[in-house]
């Protein structure tokens, strides 16, 4: 699987995000002819090699002809080569909604990939904006994100994305600064508020670092939201290539983006689900009453539940009540334990977790129907009767359950293709 990952330990913003991708060869003919199908004008592609700090990279400009320039105002305030608090800058640019922009990029004539892509990255856009400022996401006109350069800006990465033939994307967690930036509604805090908008529910880890400027821009941040399907270290890869796409700014250090291109290692052997551990250590309570918080715990949907015999203060024989859960749903478990419990605290933690591909089948046997467990990855399969199923078949007929275990088991081998259940 071709993946891509970005590596933002500068922030992004999206002509970070556009030089970083052409950075990995791309060639820019064969870019600048897909861009065209964009069909507006009143822009040329400025695509240079620079040397930053030492390194090597690629600075991209959107530069407006004459007409449709911005003002000074707006190169002022220009962060990693975007604006910053996108909404809020004068310029001579008409102002456009949602629909004035998914209607660019409908009667384009770009690749539907990358129309999709495109349209997705602008909503959210339009999404986080209209929640900051208490409008219907219709309202929202666009100053920045609605001006050529963004649109191009946007579009190009996508683009990008499709001619590199990417799979699957991830990311690194983000890096901001901090501190405040100057709009027309006078100095908003590090991170903008768009960009904090759509932080929220999104499980991207966020670092805040000592550096007095903005590194997250709204479009950048709108870019990984709706195009990356995990944050945090970047998994096994074979690598193939590495970019950078570098800033405008002077931050007091290395200023770019990275893109790295390569092909998942042992693709099936990666983790592939994020989960919660909820602990809390209990010396006090009866069996029968931990026994039924854990027959509500999975009746809650709770992935495991176990107990871990420990001992305590003044050697009091205890137990570690730990809940495996999915991530976003400790809330929930906590509130069972603090209910059903007499402990005061719990602790919580995350973990990345290796999942073979599972489903649900039915086997016909002649006692009756029995659910299997199959898992399967690239390389192994393994399968289990259901016990429920196999202990009602054992004390209706008398058969020992071991015996109900073999003829599922030999049923299941013979027919290899059961009806999986919805």
């Amino acid at each position: 699987m071709r993946v891509l990952y970005f590596d933002c330990f500068s922030g992004i913003s999206g002509d970070m995000a556009l030089g970083a991708l052409l950075d990995l060869g791309l060639e820019q003919k064969a870019f600048l002819n897909e861009l065209k199908k964009l069909n507006i004008s009143g822009y040329s592609v400025d695509i240079q090699k620079v040397v930053r700090n030492g390194i090597s990279g690629t600075d991209v400009n959107i530069i407006l002809e004459e007409g449709v320039q911005e003002n000074e105002s707006r190169h002022f305030h220009r962060n990693n080569g975007e604006k910053e608090c996108h909404g809020h800058s004068h310029n001579t640019q008409p102002e456009r909604n949602l629909t004035d922009i998914e209607n660019i990029i409908a009667m384009s004539d770009l690749k539907p990939a990358v129309k999709a892509m495109s349209t997705k990255v602008f909503r959210e856009i339009a999404r986080a904006e209209a929640k900051v400022h208490g409008k219907d996401i219709d309202e929202i006109h666009f100053h920045e994100v609605g001006a050529i350069d963004s649109i191009v800006d946007i579009a190009g990465v996508c683009i990008c994305i499709d001619m590199l033939g990417i799979e699957r994307i991830y990311a690194s967690e983000l890096h901001d600064g901090k501190g405040f930036v100057k709009c027309a509604h006078g100095l908003l805090p590090v991170p903008v508020p768009a960009v904090m908008e759509m932080l929220c529910d999104s499980n991207i880890p966020l670092i805040s670092e000592n550096v007095p400027f903005e590194l997250v821009t709204p479009t950048g941040m709108a870019i990984l939201k709706m195009t990356c399907a995990g944050f945090g270290k970047m998994p096994p890869l074979s690598i193939e290539r590495t970019g950078y796409g570098m800033g405008k700014r002077e931050t007091g250090r290395f200023n770019a983006l990275r893109t790295v291109v390569g092909t998942l290692y042992e693709q099936d052997m990666i983790p592939n689900e994020e989960i919660s551990i909820l602990e809390t250590n209990i010396d006090n309570m009866s069996p029968e009453i931990l026994g039924y918080t854990m027959e509500k715990l999975f009746d809650n949907g709770a992935l495991d539940v176990y107990y871990t015999p420990i001992y305590m203060k003044k050697s009091r024989p205890s137990v570690m009540l730990t809940v495996l859960s999915k991530y976003g749903d400790e809330k929930k478990f906590s509130d069972i334990i603090f209910k059903e419990t007499s402990t005061l605290g719990i602790r919580l933690s995350y973990s990345l977790r290796y999942c073979m591909n599972r489903e649900l089948v039915k086997v016909d046997t002649q006692y009756g129907s029995v659910r299997v467990k199959v898992a399967s990855s690239e390389h192994f399969m393994k399968f289990a009767p259901e016990y429920e199923d196999c202990k009602n078949i054992a004390v209706k007929t008398g058969m020992p359950i071991n015996k109900v275990y073999e003829l599922v088991n030999e049923k299941y081998r013979q027919e290899g293709n059961s009806v999986a259940i919805q």
